[in-house]
């Protein structure tokens, strides 16, 4: 069996959460992106075997969003569909999750990607509130539901914020900006630095804009689909150190130095990649973009979880044979700021140095955000465009995870 091939891929633009993409939930999103795919592929549908999409915050009326995703891109209902959640490196497994399905010859045809509505998680009711609905579904008499509902008080009310639980881990308790001020108290790295990675990767992504378009499938914004977006939303034309300056600390109110400013954004986008065996494209005269070389998953504290890729990375590597300084580009996604400046400082300090030059060239999360189930596909996709633009030959991407885990994955051309 030949390489496994990243044939072609495409994005729906990533916008601010709770802007333009508002009124179009995750499934809608990923049909976009999975029937662009198809057209620009000439790929009948038809071919597909499975598609395997990551996703954190699935909507409840999309269970298995996937297959949700898969029939309203036109699959036909005998192909097979499933989900994937592995937090921030969900895209990623969905393409080691092909790999792994094509190399066992259980599927040739995978797409592969993830979708992501962080506009549309819900607002939660608490146990109380939950429990006087269940029992007022069953009363049987109106005396029953009045009692009840005169049971209810003002603080029942009280919402639970999906968005907010997602991030929160319950093992250590502390949710993933708690985990960013873990790692700057004890790499010690200072909120000026913090700061100016985030202005770093504002600039980049503007100077990239035009470059970026090229991954991007233009959508037509809802409910009245008169106005269409090209573009990312998030990249701040004229970003300036002074403004990033005068955020306040979010997570740690008094000695903090994570704000909104150097933290990756809150996104709704969706993202979609053809993945096949290197002879199955050849065999259907694709020249693809590039192929999977190598991968790993590692796990790490919680509590510290942001330093994934500091432990990732030098498992990739060591997998693949190959050195650092053999790679042309990398990727390390910026969950936060301080997460990425940790990982490149215990990096360094185990012998592995990544050069800030080949580092995030196109800008990152902060800039471009992070709608999470989707960001590892995303990246998968910008790398190998870069490589093809500069005529380079070797990427790494790695994501710190939520949870405690780092991913990371190395691809050719």
């Amino acid at each position: 069996m030949g390489r496994i091939a990243i044939v072609d891929g495409v994005r729906t633009p990533f916008v601010k959460a709770w802007t333009l993409f508002e009124g179009m939930p995750a499934q809608r999103l990923g049909a976009i992106a999975v029937r662009e795919l198809l057209e620009m592929t000439h790929l009948d549908a038809r071919s597909v075997d499975e598609v395997i999409l990551g996703s954190v915050a699935q909507s409840p009326e999309a269970s298995n969003i996937a297959r949700i995703v898969s029939l309203y891109a036109g699959i036909p209902v005998e192909k097979r569909a499933y989900t994937i959640s592995r937090n921030c490196a969900s895209g990623i497994e969905s393409v080691t999750s092909a790999s792994e399905k094509i190399k066992t010859a259980l599927d040739e045809i995978v797409i592969s990607g993830g979708t992501e509505s962080m506009s549309n998680m819900p607002l939660l009711y608490g146990k109380k509130m939950t429990k006087v609905f269940m029992r007022l579904n069953r009363a049987k008499s109106i005396f029953e539901k009045l009692g009840l509902l005169l049971s209810i008080r003002p603080s029942h009310f009280k919402p639970i914020i999906a968005l907010q639980l997602g991030l929160t881990d319950p093992v250590c308790g502390l949710n993933m900006g708690q985990t960013a001020e873990v790692l700057a108290k004890e790499y010690g790295i200072s909120r000026k630095e913090q700061d100016e990675f985030a202005l770093m990767s504002h600039k980049r992504a503007i100077d990239a804009r035009d470059r970026l378009k090229e991954e991007i499938v233009p959508v037509a914004v809802a409910p009245k689909f008169k106005d269409m977006v090209d573009s990312d939303n998030g990249p701040r034309e004229g970003q300036t150190i002074e403004a990033l300056e005068k955020l306040k600390p979010i997570f740690d109110r008094h000695t903090g130095t994570v704000t909104v400013g150097n933290s990756c954004q809150v996104t709704d986008g969706a993202c979609a990649l053809l993945v096949m065996d290197e002879d199955k494209a050849k065999a259907l005269g694709y020249k693809p973009l590039g192929y999977l070389k190598s991968y790993t998953y590692v796990g790490v504290e919680p509590s510290k979880m942001g330093i994934g890729p500091a432990y990732a990375i030098p498992e990739v590597l060591k997998k693949s044979g190959i050195d650092l300084k053999d790679i042309d580009l990398v990727e390390i996604n910026e969950a936060f700021a301080v997460q990425v400046l940790a990982c490149l400082k215990q990096l360094y300090s185990d012998g592995y140095d990544v050069g800030i030059e080949k580092l995030n060239v196109n800008g990152g999360a902060i800039a471009l955000g992070h709608p999470v189930g989707v960001t590892g596909s995303r990246l998968i996709l910008t790398i190998l465009k870069e490589l093809e633009r500069r005529g380079k030959s070797l990427g790494l991407i790695s994501l710190c995870v939520g949870g405690g885990q780092g991913a990371a994955i190395i691809l050719e051309r």
